[in-house]
Formats: structure tokens, C-alpha cells, sequence
């Protein structure tokens, strides 16, 4: 059974990304508690809980009688995301290819059906901007695929890192705009990789994600420099 604080702690990672990626700017109300729980698939008290930590990151502020304002990011927060700026491609791949792996083959062994069903939502959202040709509403789903899988960690000391991972995978965004072509490709690996965490394979999770990296950086013209060890003939 999943824990009171797994739960909010997902939320707050999830909030937090979608504010990082401008879902919500400076100035603007969420949505009220029920809409957003709602969306969220959570208990309104999971909520409120995550919405303290929240104003206590100093990301959004409670207005009684009118709602949760979002509050410009602070220092730190921007710090933060511009400390991956002078990373290249294939440094974004090679800390996606050790960190993404682990950490599927762990939510493989603990996800329930709600989150896997959460996963599978947003990868409709990116079947359906495949067929309706918007390459734009195609990287967002992506992105948004990978984040979901980050806050599916409940390791406290894996959050700054997630955090850095998902700060790089937002920097390879626009090489993933200027080849919309790649998206059903895209899409198959990653429903390769929840088909695998929906069976509770963690081994195949990690290798199906291994072949996806590895994939997205042939389409980027990179060979990644792994390690031989990790070049099974899944991986491949």
C-alpha cells in the first residue's frame, strides 16, 4: 500500500514540474482543490498537503476566500535549472541511460494499477498528438511521460538528482521538436517500458528504457560511451 507521503511527495514533484515548464506562470491561480484533485487523481487533503510543501518551497502562496497563487521561482529553483546549461547532448543522454533505468526497474516493483493507468494516460496524450500531427503536444507528453516516472521514485536522496534529469531532458526538447518524425518511434519504446513495469518485470523495464536511450541517441547522431557490462542483447 502506498503511504500517505509517497503520495504527496508525487504530487508536489508533479506540480513542480508542471511549473517549471510554464503549465502555470507567476500570477497565476491554480485550479480550485477539487478540479486539480480531480486532475491529479488524489483525496484533497493529499493535496492540501502537497500545496504546504509547496508554499513552503516558496512556489505558490494561499489566498483565503480566493485560491493558491503561483509565486515567481526562486533563486535557487532557477539555479538549479541552469546548472545542466552547459551540459551537451550526450551528457544529457548518459545521466538519462544511468538514472532512468534504475529507476523503472524500481517502480516496476512497487507501482499500483492507478499510477500505471496515469502513465498509460499520458501516453495516450502522445499517441493522439502523433495522429493529429502536433509535433509540440508530442514533446510535451513525452517530457511529461519521463517526469511521471521520476516522482514514481520515493527515494528522498534521489529528488535533487531526478531534479537534474529532468532539467536535461527539458534541454534536449528542442532536438526533439526538429525531428517530429521520431515520435511513433518514440512512443513504442515507451510503451514497451510500461507494458514491462505494468507486468512487474523490473529487469525488462530497465533494459526496454536502456534501448530507448540508446535509440534516442542514434536519432540525435550520438554513440553513447557505455560501459561494455551494460550492452546486453536487450539494450541493443
Amino acid at each position: 500500500m502506498i503511504s500517505s507521503s509517497t503520495v504527496v511527495n508525487s504530487v508536489v514533484e508533479k506540480l513542480r514540474a508542471a511549473l517549471a515548464r510554464g503549465q502555470w506562470r507567476s500570477g497565476d491561480m491554480l485550479p480550485g482543490q477539487r478540479e486539480l484533485a480531480e486532475q491529479l487523481g488524489i483525496s484533497r487533503p493529499s493535496l492540501r498537503e502537497a500545496v504546504i510543501v509547496l508554499e513552503t518551497l516558496g512556489l505558490v502562496r494561499s489566498m483565503p476566500g480566493k485560491g493558491v497563487v503561483v509565486l515567481e521561482a526562486p533563486l535557487d529553483e532557477a539555479q538549479s535549472s541552469d546548472s545542466v546549461a552547459g551540459a551537451s547532448l550526450e551528457d544529457v543522454l548518459q545521466l538519462r541511460y544511468t538514472l532512468e533505468p534504475f529507476i523503472v526497474g524500481l517502480v516496476a516493483q512497487s507501482i499500483s494499477s492507478k499510477e500505471v493507468g496515469q502513465l498509460r494516460l499520458t501516453l495516450m496524450d502522445m499517441r493522439e498528438a502523433l495522429e493529429a500531427g502536433d509535433s509540440e503536444a508530442g514533446v510535451n507528453a513525452y517530457i511529461a511521460f519521463h517526469e511521471e516516472l521520476f516522482t514514481l521514485t520515493s527515494n528522498p536522496i534521489f529528488q535533487n538528482v531526478v531534479q537534474q534529469t529532468s532539467n536535461a531532458l527539458k534541454q534536449s526538447a528542442q532536438i526533439l521538436r526538429n525531428s517530429p518524425e521520431h515520435l511513433a518511434e518514440r512512443l513504442e519504446e515507451n510503451e514497451a517500458v510500461v507494458r514491462a513495469i505494468r507486468n512487474k518485470n523490473s529487469a525488462l523495464a530497465s533494459a526496454e528504457m536502456r534501448r530507448h536511450i540508446l535509440q534516442e541517441g542514434q536519432r540525435m547522431g550520438i554513440e553513447l560511451n557505455i560501459p561494455d557490462d551494460h550492452l546486453g542483447p536487450n539494450a541493443s
